[in-house]
């Protein structure tokens, strides 16, 4: 009587298949959470700046903190930096003339670099 089932050789070639698929998808899949990343930190520093401008439009003067954005209405909340994962890190870059305020600009808090080399604190 024969017994029905797997051999050895056949479960190593199926798993042999197996991760031969996934040294293709594993890259692929971090890049593009790297590059997601990017294109959220991109979009959130081009609103946090619209605020900044727009705050800056409306009382001729820079805000003291970003909170003063959110307390303004000018920002619902500070956006968590997609990099750090934290609203707490953020970089808030003074203007020249100090009496103007606290926030002129404002930079992502990580350290790393994206693919052209560029800082994450540059952009």
């Amino acid at each position: 009587m024969k017994r029905a089932g797997f051999t050895l050789i056949e479960l190593l070639v199926v798993m042999a298949i197996i991760a031969t698929l996934l040294t293709l998808a594993v890259p692929r899949y971090f890049h593009s959470i790297d590059k997601s990343r990017e294109a959220a930190l991109k979009a959130d520093l081009s609103g946090m700046r619209d605020a900044i401008d727009k705050y800056y439009g409306d009382t001729g003067k820079y805000p003291d903190t970003l909170g003063d954005l959110v307390a303004k209405k000018y920002l619902r909340s500070i956006p968590p930096d997609p990099m750090t994962g934290s609203n707490q890190s953020w970089i808030p870059v003074p203007p020249d003339d100090t009496g103007k305020g606290g926030v002129y600009d404002i930079r992502s808090g990580d350290k790393g670099r994206d693919a052209d080399g560029t800082p994450y604190a540059d952009w």
